[in-house]
């Protein structure tokens, strides 16, 4: 029989319509889609998609038994490996990972995988909220206790295991707010609060406790852990110390990082000002700085706010921006003005000290850098400038050195990030370590498959 090369698309918000609103721009796959989308799975033999998963899912496997419309078993195979698939669904750039091997693709378009992971997990979402108690699969306790640090994807995935194997497990997180990144860093339009608190709700019923505003190096040190009694210990607290460019001007008002931009925004829902009593300035000209998908957030994000005109300045190609291709197509389908090959040399102030304009330079391709991509070197005399309003700086991020700085005897990499092996075991006995505060930024599904693999060495390290 032969292979349908097209997928089935995703239908979305209209583009007027949602550049109004902070609701959730595609919306899933109806039964039909999906099973129609699943029929097109060749249920290859090897399975390289399962490779290309940093969980591991056996994805041949729960796409033939969607197919046959028992949703339930389909789910169920998903849960073994990924603990919060609501979320990866969503998020998981799956165009460079399991979709990237697919074997389909050498004849069309890939198994749209992420859409038929989402259709499951909204079922399972909305199934779970009809029944009275949800019944999960757990080992017997084991009466050991394992503290958590971060309530992002590396921390929430560590717990769930740890918690599945029996563990007595407190995840402690230093915001008032639950899910870390997943709530303060991706907007409302592309990750709903609703559903992280839902899939954090499945780790209560797994017995995971929780303790907020409890910041790992104030309010306790990680040797404070180990003398209430945690015999092992994860740090997941991820990387949210904002990187700057260095430039002159940068520190006139109006200038945000965009973690500070986007925590103000989502998490504290500074959009509802004077509801919400965390303000965040509305620019009419914003000019965002980075080319990754926390640049496209904040841009998408301020055009939401009603700015009139929205630019994002990449200082190399399209091409070789790291954000995810959907979330490029959608904002340029929003308006958002691409100012490639474009490098801010420095902010111009006026004279109240609020910035007014972005001075540039125009770049070109030079020669490969360490990362493979070539380097943006800049073209003498082509400097311009932008009138902005506001400006949000989203070049990336690094680890907070609180944990570092308050624990005696953990190895440090020079960039700050936690020195930690292939399993998350650090230079301290019983301490791991797992997602963007070892590997600097990356995805989310990455931080995931770094908090399950620390959950088998810390059940190994116990046992």
């Amino acid at each position: 029989m032969a292979v349908e090369k097209k997928a089935v698309p995703m239908r979305e918000q209209p583009v007027e319509q949602r550049i109004k609103n902070f609701d959730e721009v595609p919306l899933g796959y109806s039964e039909e889609e999906a099973i129609k989308e699943a029929s097109r799975c060749m249920q290859c033999a090897k399975k390289p998609c399962v490779q290309g998963c940093p969980v591991r899912i056996d994805i041949p496997v729960f796409i033939k038994v969607l197919k046959e419309k028992d949703f339930q078993k389909a789910i169920d195979i998903i849960h073994e490996n990924d603990s919060l698939p609501c979320m990866t669904g969503r998020v998981c750039p799956q165009e460079e990972q399991c979709q990237a091997v697919c074997v389909i693709k050498k004849m069309g378009e890939p198994i749209s995988i992420g859409r038929l992971e989402r259709f499951l997990a909204d079922w399972d979402l909305n199934n779970r909220k009809n029944k009275k108690a949800q019944e999960i699969r757990k080992a017997a306790a084991k009466n050991i206790k394992v503290a958590v640090v971060g309530s992002g994807p590396a921390g929430l995935t560590a717990a769930a295991e740890l918690a599945k194997k029996g563990y007595d497990v407190t995840v402690f997180e230093g915001y008032h707010k639950l899910g870390g990144v997943l709530v303060y860093g991706i907007p409302e339009f592309r990750l709903p609060k609703a559903i992280v608190a839902s899939e954090i709700d499945l780790l209560k019923e797994l017995g995971v406790k929780f303790a907020t505003n409890m910041l790992i190096g104030r309010a306790l040190t990680i040797e404070d852990l180990f003398q209430e009694g945690y015999k092992a210990i994860f740090i997941g607290a991820g990387a949210g110390l904002p990187d700057f460019m260095g430039i002159p001007g940068e520190n006139l008002s109006g200038i945000y990082s965009a973690n500070e931009f986007l925590t103000r925004v989502n998490l504290m829902k500074a959009y509802k000002f004077p509801e919400y009593d965390t303000p965040v300035k509305r620019g009419s000209y914003v000019a965002v700085i980075g080319g990754g998908n926390v640049a496209m957030d904040s841009a998408r994000t301020a055009l939401r706010l009603g700015a009139k005109h929205v630019y994002l300045i990449y200082r190399r190609s399209e091409k070789e921006m790291p954000a995810r291709v959907e979330e490029i197509i959608r904002a340029r389908e929003e308006g958002i003005d691409f100012r490639l090959l474009t490098n801010p040399v420095r902010y111009v102030g006026d004279e109240k000290g609020v910035v007014k304009q972005v001075e540039c330079i125009k770049m070109e391709l030079g020669q490969p850098d360490a990362s493979g991509r070539r380097r943006p070197m800049p073209i003498k005399g082509s400097e311009f400038k932008i009138d902005i309003d506001e400006a949000v700086v989203a070049i990336g991020n690094t680890p907070n050195p609180i944990i570092p700085l308050t624990t005696p005897g953990l190895k440090i990499k020079k960039d700050g990030q936690i020195e930690a092996d292939d399993w998350g075991a650090t230079s301290i006995p019983g301490v791991f370590a797992g997602g963007d505060i070892v590997t600097g930024a990356a995805t989310v599904i990455t931080a995931m498959g770094a908090g399950r693999k620390a959950a088998e060495a810390i059940d190994k390290y116990l046992s």
